[in-house]
């Protein structure tokens, strides 16, 4: 009998063989990199900004008032200096401030008279021009190897003069839905449930900045059947394969036995945590990963959120994901020698646990924050804290 690995000890395991295995960078154009991850850290490739620009509309003047106008400088002009004092430009938002000028007068400030300028530039917290470098000095680093591409992060880049991002590539992955138990159409009924897999957790794989190369359901509950749709899974490049179902050694879980066959070797098989516990992660001979899901829904996503999510970190060169902390609202039972992963949602500013959270059942998932994490030997009291693990929300982490 395979004794159960600690559930902290499970995520250390996963994340460390998928980092061993993890692609080497690749560039990618800025517009094409959003949800993979930075390979190397962003630096600015120039002072940020560049050169000075004014924030408002209005005048960019040397010495004091009033001012001769001699000319104007416009977004994207490259202004002259300012080399006598009463003299001033014309200067728009976004435009460069040259050299020489000592302050920017707003155009509602202003006063203009026979070419003459007269006002007082304001004083505050904000001023009405950015200085070279303000935000950044060439060479400085703005973000680190492993975070993230969001939205921001490309605006940000583009800001410093990038083309294209060193990224690591998004894995490539595939999920296999196991039971000859499952409709994946119409009503269950007469022995027969509805597949809540199959359409539910391409779009999490998806969401946690997956490539979704092959998915099929159900796969029927046979040794042959189930060897065969992983080696499709091979042969469709994914580089993790999620099954769902058959991780125990009952008359019909085939898993372990095509595992053998395939030749994979097991980097977690069993973890001490509830619901969910007979999860594992193994590896073939060619590299690839497959991490097999309980069937139960609920415990599919406890798998999912332990294994899968710490492995794909790995693989993407990103952090293992940090877990949060949540003060308990309410008292939480513990699961004696096992980690329990408790489904809350967030009120007042406390986890509260959600009700109908049955290994089978959804419905408590479908309105939680996330699952508090009840350790070993201890039980969770209202007003303690826990940590908190997040589950996937609608961006790409």
């Amino acid at each position: 009998m395979t004794l159960p690995i600690a559930w902290a000890a499970a995520r250390e395991a996963v994340f460390e063989a998928g980092s061993a295995v993890a692609p080497g960078p690749v560039p990618v154009p800025l517009v094409e990199s959003d949800g993979l991850t930075l390979a190397e850290p962003l630096v600015t490739l120039t002072d940020l900004p560049a050169f000075p620009t004014s924030s408002v509309d209005g005048w960019a003047a040397r010495g004091p008032a009033p001012w001769r106008i001699v000319g104007r400088v416009l977004a994207g002009d490259t202004a002259k200096p300012l080399a006598v004092d009463g003299t001033c430009v014309e200067i728009a938002t976004g435009g460069m401030v040259p050299d020489g000028t000592t302050a920017i007068v707003r155009v509602e400030d202003s006063v203009t008279t026979d070419g003459m300028v007269t006002g007082e530039p304001r004083r505050g917290k904000i001023p009405d021009w950015r200085r070279r470098g303000e935000e950044a000095a060439a060479g400085e680093e703005l973000l680190p190897a492993g975070t993230p591409i969001t939205p921001g992060v490309i605006g940000l880049a583009a800001s410093c003069g990038y083309d294209t991002l060193s990224c690591r590539p998004a894995p490539r992955t595939a999920l296999l839905v196991f039971g000859d138990e499952l409709l994946t159409a119409g009503v269950p009924g007469d022995g027969r449930v509805r597949d809540a897999l199959g359409p539910a957790l391409p779009s999490w794989l998806r969401r946690a900045g997956t490539d979704v190369v092959r998915v099929r359901g159900p796969v029927a509950d046979t040794l042959e059947d189930h060897v065969a749709a992983l080696r499709s899974a091979i042969d469709a490049g994914a580089q993790v394969i999620c099954t769902t179902g058959g991780t125990m050694h009952g008359p019909v879980d085939h898993l372990h036995p095509a595992l053998a066959e395939l030749g994979a070797r097991y980097v977690v098989n069993t973890v001490a945590v509830r619901p969910g516990f007979p999860m594992l992660v193994a590896q073939l001979p060619g590299g690839q990963f497959v991490a097999g899901l309980p069937g139960n829904p609920q415990s599919t996503f406890v798998a999912l959120v332990s294994l899968v999510l710490p492995l794909l970190a790995g693989l993407t060169g990103r952090p293992l994901p940090t877990l949060g902390t949540v003060t308990l609202g309410a008292d939480v039972p513990g699961r004696g020698d096992f980690t329990h992963l408790a489904l809350v949602t967030l009120a007042d500013g406390r986890a509260h646990p959600v009700a109908h959270v049955g290994s089978s059942m959804l419905r408590g998932l479908a309105r939680s924050a996330g699952f508090a994490v009840i350790p070993p030997g201890a039980e969770g009291h209202e007003g303690t804290v826990a940590q908190l693990v997040p589950l996937l929300d609608g961006d790409r982490p």
